[in-house]
């Protein structure tokens, strides 16, 4: 295998991404070290996908929600990659981040040659098939993909690298200033727990008191409610700074300018610890090895049993602001 990086003229390559924030940014340095081989990226994803990356320069196409439309816009990608690269329909050039079958078979539909976990049951559709380990991380696991396709023997980065663009970095400042916070030492909270969570069971139940007990310390907290979330941040944190309809990159621009961000086990905690800002995450009983945040400067609060409690969530926070 090549150790080498910043090689050139691979051609394009397609890449399906995770349905979920903290997936798509657990893949981020695989995503790098991908275009550092050469490769010229051509990522399908969510809408948000075209904000979370938008620092990167990569270009994302918005997969459509009906399967039929899915497979249509792979065909006509396909064309159009076909037309500039002769090579690209003859090696295998759809990589596939995720492991469902019903993916590795869009992309045949599509007349394109996958790549991924030899795993569900989905072998015989990859034209690259990589063993799949059990066991590993999720930004490991999207690492072994890269690694394995690629033929590159290099360690992974602990810094994932979320970059904001200049635009979205100059959004968040222009939001602290509209709202009295420029310069202000502010403590960003995410204390909910996003779509997937139907049960609650990642929800930390002290959030709100944390934050009272924060204001009453000199620290203004400030939320970025999503869709759906902006009564219950209005109800449960009186008081606290509310920036709502926030795009992901803008987001992660946010966390990097303030003191410290305290998240559930979800999207935004992987976000801010992408951007290599200061994270505490507050995790339950059900949080699993492999979703953990990782980056340079993350302090995972994990019990052997039960929840953290409020006084350590609040030590925590202090040693953050402090660094």
């Amino acid at each position: 295998m090549s150790t080498a990086t910043g090689q050139a003229g691979k051609g394009p390559l397609i890449v399906r991404l995770c349905n979920w924030v903290g997936e798509a940014v657990l893949s981020l340095p695989t995503l790098t070290m991908l275009e550092q081989q050469g490769y010229e990226l051509h990522l399908i994803g969510k809408r948000w996908a075209q904000s979370l990356f938008a620092g990167h320069g990569w270009t994302v196409h918005v997969r459509p929600a009906r399967r039929g439309d899915a497979i249509r816009q792979l065909k006509a990608l396909r064309k159009e990659l076909s037309l500039r690269d002769p090579g690209f329909a003859r090696r295998p050039n759809y990589l596939l981040f995720t492991s469902s079958f019903s993916s590795a078979l869009e992309g045949r539909l599509a007349g394109l040659r996958p790549a991924g976990y030899d795993r569900d049951s989905r072998g015989l559709l990859l034209a690259h098939r990589v063993p799949y380990i059990a066991g590993l991380h999720a930004a490991d696991d999207y690492w072994r993909i890269g690694t394995h396709f690629a033929r590159v023997a290099e360690a992974r980065s602990a810094a994932l690298g979320l970059q904001p663009s200049a635009e979205q970095s100059a959004q968040a400042r222009a939001l602290l200033a509209a709202n009295g916070l420029a310069g202000a030492d502010f403590v960003i909270l995410c204390p909910f727990s996003g779509a997937a969570d139907t049960t609650g069971k990642k929800l930390w139940p002290p959030f709100p008191e944390l934050a009272q007990r924060l204001q009453t310390q000199g620290l203004q907290i400030v939320l970025c409610p999503g869709p759906g979330e902006e009564a219950q941040a209005h109800t449960q944190y009186p008081g606290a700074v509310m920036l709502e309809g926030v795009d992901l990159g803008t987001y992660a621009a946010l966390t990097r300018l303030a003191r410290c961000t305290v998240s559930n086990d979800t999207g935004p905690g992987h976000l801010a610890a992408a951007a290599g800002a200061r994270l505490v995450s507050v995790l339950g009983p059900d949080a699993a090895d492999m979703w953990l945040a990782q980056g340079e400067h993350v302090t995972l609060l994990r019990p052997a049993a039960g929840w953290p409690s409020l006084e350590d969530a609040l030590t925590a926070v202090h040693t953050q602001v402090r660094t």
